[in-house]
């Protein structure tokens, strides 16, 4: 019973890990990816439009991205929504494509960046928990119901603790990685 109420949960707690990678994509790492501009919307036609939607973005040389307007009259629209963002990205428009060159970190900016990945790291983390609490709570409402002996319950919180402490190295393991790339000069 109890392994049915874990299973129903590991959606979840992958939703939590893949918000996580979405998240800690955006932050810059000093090389470019086109993962840095997923949170841009661009005014396309009085709609709010993902940026990838009405562009092919590219990355041609390791601190250069290239975003090329599948409508060249959307060329200033994206421009300014690159501009208005919190990315610092300074967009270059030459009429057919824009450009924008991605400047190295300086060791300041690293190290608000580690922060930054801590803090979302921590989040996701807690995230994981509270699926934990939201199962060990189901499985105690089964047991209380009759419908699962004591010995089950506590090994379902085993188990339980087993697959909360497997999405903990998941996202230990993307902390890491991220890090080693912010650091990396």
């Amino acid at each position: 019973m109890y392994k049915e109420i874990i299973e129903k949960k590991k959606s979840d707690m992958d939703k939590s890990v893949e918000r996580y990678v979405n998240d800690i994509g955006q932050l810059r790492t000093g090389r470019a990816s086109v993962s840095i501009l997923d949170s841009i919307s661009v005014d396309y036609y009085g709609a709010r439009t993902p940026l990838k939607q009405v562009a092919s973005i590219t990355v041609p040389e390791p601190r250069t991205i290239v975003i090329s307007p599948w409508d060249k009259g959307s060329l200033a629209g994206i421009e300014k929504a690159i501009r208005e963002s919190q990315l610092n990205l300074n967009p270059n428009n030459d009429g057919q494509i824009i450009r924008i060159n991605i400047p190295a970190l300086t060791e300041e900016r690293r190290k608000d960046l580690v922060k930054i990945l801590n803090q979302k790291t921590e989040d996701a983390k807690i995230s994981i928990r509270k699926h934990r609490e939201d199962v060990w709570d189901e499985i105690q409402k089964v047991e209380k119901e009759g419908l699962m002996g004591e010995d089950d319950k506590f090994i379902g919180k085993e188990k339980l603790q087993e697959v909360v402490d497997e999405y903990n190295k998941k996202i230990e393991e993307i902390r890491i990685k991220k890090e080693g790339e912010i650091l990396t000069i």
